[in-house]
């Protein structure tokens, strides 16, 4: 087959798994969730096989394990977490307003104080500063009753609680059974392969596995502690919300970058109006985000993520965004593998194209002149010296 018919056939491949995800993308979370979360603990079931188990009697145990956690986490903190957030939405607008009117208030001072002349100079007189604060606040509390209003609806939503109650209820079922069948799944994919390039597929696919591997797994730790010392410190310390606030941004940690700034502007805010005018409560919010943050990158991330992922943080960014985009939360859970594997992918073609001939020239043909370096004489070298 010629190398047109291969790449015809990959891309009219491919093309196909993107309809097929888009026309079932309604019905993929549970299924979606249920393969990352045996990819994640397929490692463990292999580890007690080690210690003597078969293969069901390991599946078993590490599924009641899960399931027991997760339930009783949620016992714990759902109840809890459900109110907070109900309340945190009513209280949105109310925030914002408040926020807002503190820093129309520092503006309209910092205007009158020192940018008068300035403004009058520009032809905009006097309280130019002020009619933008104005504005700036109504602009920022249309803002906050929409968002309000929007999270209100999206709770409310019946295929946002139908999803729910899938991703709970068939999630552990697929995962059993993917614990149970994932040896024999891979031994199933392995057999497709044309034995020509079984040797090329294995290595990649063994890159791929240590890509998502290093991320995935380390990355969710990182996100679990987070979660949890965001959650405990900004709850010690008397912060509204601190729990939610926690758990929400050590959640989104998941995306660099953006977990961090989600804690640091809630906590800020939250902490501005409710111990306004002090700064004692901002100060301690602030200390325990960014004591959070130097733990990550100078302790965990290094140790549990590692250099060795491959998968750039813009490039991370982008899968994120584009997935989520096209497939909604599903996208969000395939995102990360299917950027792994586009990220082996690309730097395997990359080097595939560094040795072929449109990258390096035929061997044995000639240099074209003005690329080689004249040689000198050594009349000339003699004259040199």
């Amino acid at each position: 087959m010629r190398i047109e018919h291969h790449a015809l056939f990959w891309a009219g491949a491919l093309l196909l798994l993107g309809l097929l995800l888009w026309l079932f993308s309604g019905v993929l979370l549970p299924f979606a969730a249920a393969v990352v979360l045996g990819y994640l603990l397929d490692p463990v079931v292999e580890r007690l096989e080690r210690f003597g188990l078969n293969r069901l009697g390991a599946t078993l145990i590490i599924v009641a394990a899960f399931a027991l956690l997760f339930l009783l986490l949620a016992i714990l903190f759902v109840p809890v977490l459900w109110r907070q957030l109900w309340s945190f939405i009513d209280a949105l607008p109310g925030y914002a307003v408040e926020l807002q009117g503190l820093i129309s208030d520092e503006m309209q001072r910092l205007s009158h104080e020192y940018s008068g002349g300035f403004s009058e100079k520009l032809g905009l007189g006097k309280d130019a500063g002020t009619g933008f604060a104005a504005a700036t606040s109504d602009l920022v509390g249309d803002a906050a009753q929409w968002a309000a209003a929007f999270l209100r609806s999206l709770l409310m939503r019946g295929a946002a609680l139908v999803n729910l109650i899938s991703l709970l209820i068939v999630t552990p079922v697929v995962t059993f059974y993917m614990l149970l069948d994932w040896d024999r799944m891979i031994a199933a994919i392995d057999s497709l392969v044309p034995p020509r390039h079984r040797d090329t597929i294995r290595r990649l696919a063994r890159e791929i596995d240590a890509a998502m591997a290093g991320f995935v797994r380390g990355q969710s730790l990182v996100c679990l502690f987070l979660a949890a010392w965001y959650a405990i410190g900004l709850s010690l310390i008397g912060l509204n919300f601190g729990l939610l606030i926690g758990i929400l941004a050590g959640a989104m940690s998941f995306i660099p970058y953006v977990g961090s700034l989600t804690a640091l502007i809630l906590a800020s805010a939250v902490a501005i109006v409710q111990d306004w005018p002090r700064w004692g409560l901002l100060a301690s919010a602030l200390g325990v985000v960014l004591s959070g943050q130097f733990l990550e990158g100078n302790i965990l991330s290094p140790k549990l993520v590692g250099e060795s992922v491959g998968l750039h943080p813009v490039w991370l960014i982008f899968a994120l965004l584009a997935f989520g985009s096209l497939f909604g939360f599903t996208g969000l859970i395939v995102a990360v593998p299917i950027a792994a594997t586009a990220g082996v992918i690309l730097r395997f073609a990359a080097g595939r194209y560094r040795e072929s001939d449109l990258y390096v020239e035929e061997s044995g043909a000639p240099e074209s002149p003005e690329l080689v370096a004249p040689k000198s004489s050594p009349a000339l070298r003699k004259a040199g010296r």
